[in-house]
């Protein structure tokens, strides 16, 4: 394509081929080649209806549906699994689009048509229920995923707002690396606390006694040594982490956008 030129939320037009084609919504495309905007048989709850015009005619139309992403199912399940005990899915696509596409996941919830200030209400208010988690990938979501107690977002592909407003960002555009990921965090910060508390108290026990006499200088700094050895090595256990074992607690996720958990459309 040459001569490419983008109507934000509209379409494409430009050349292929030296014809000139028009790419966008029914009614855009409608509009410039000058006919009426008709219903499409094809056109059904949570699909996209995309009209194509080449030369000034109406060439056809592409009807671009999301289906559910392999596996998604099954990361929800695991999800709870490891604690997690309630699960949005906060979109701003049309309801009867979401309905469609979550349809047999057994979400706790669904909010369609939400703008990114809804989404940022949506965060605030479901911290009633605990700790919230937002999962996003788009420029949308960068807002809410600031505001969540946890923000992750989806790297791969997503927006890069959305990457610099979250905490984690995964790298994969695999979604059910968000479990793994979980239990990652949770062995690594067991075993910060365990290095925390035994480095300290140790030390703590090191200097009652060498305030008391029973050890000298000398022997207090080689202690010193040793402890801060046995810190370290036991930190490098969370090199080994291999996620297996569910994790516990309770709190709760929202994954925004029908990007997160289902396959980007094709046409």
């Amino acid at each position: 394509p040459t001569e490419v030129a983008e109507i934000p939320g509209e379409g494409v037009l430009g050349r292929v081929e030296d014809r000139e084609v028009i790419v966008g919504g029914d009614g855009f495309v409608a509009s410039r080649v000058g006919r009426m905007v008709g219903d499409h048989p094809a056109k059904g709850a949570g699909s996209v209806l995309v009209a194509v015009a080449v030369d000034g005619h109406m060439a056809g139309h592409l009807v671009m549906s999301d289906p559910l992403r392999e596996g998604a199912g099954a990361m929800l399940d695991g999800l709870r699994r490891q604690g997690i005990s309630r699960i949005l899915l906060a979109t701003g696509d049309r309801a009867d689009v979401a309905e469609r596409v979550t349809e047999g996941l057994g979400l706790d919830g669904l909010r369609a048509g939400l703008t990114p200030d809804q989404k940022v209400l949506l965060v605030l208010s479901e911290r009633k229920h605990g700790p919230v988690m937002m999962v996003g990938d788009g420029v949308n979501d960068a807002p809410a995923l600031a505001a969540a107690d946890v923000g992750v977002a989806m790297g791969a592909r997503g927006a890069a707002a959305s990457a610099e407003a979250a905490d984690v960002v995964l790298l994969v555009d695999r979604i059910d690396r968000l479990g793994p990921g979980i239990e990652i965090a949770r062995a690594s910060r067991r075993i910060a606390v365990e290095s925390v508390v035994a480095g300290i108290g140790l030390s703590v026990m090191g200097m009652i006694a060498a305030a008391f006499g029973y050890l000298t200088p000398v022997q207090g700094a080689l202690l010193q040594e040793v402890i801060d050895v046995a810190v370290i090595l036991n930190a490098l256990r969370a090199l080994r982490i291999a996620p297996q074992e569910p994790a516990t607690g309770k709190p709760q996720a929202i994954i925004s956008e029908q990007a997160d958990i289902v396959q980007g459309a094709t046409p």
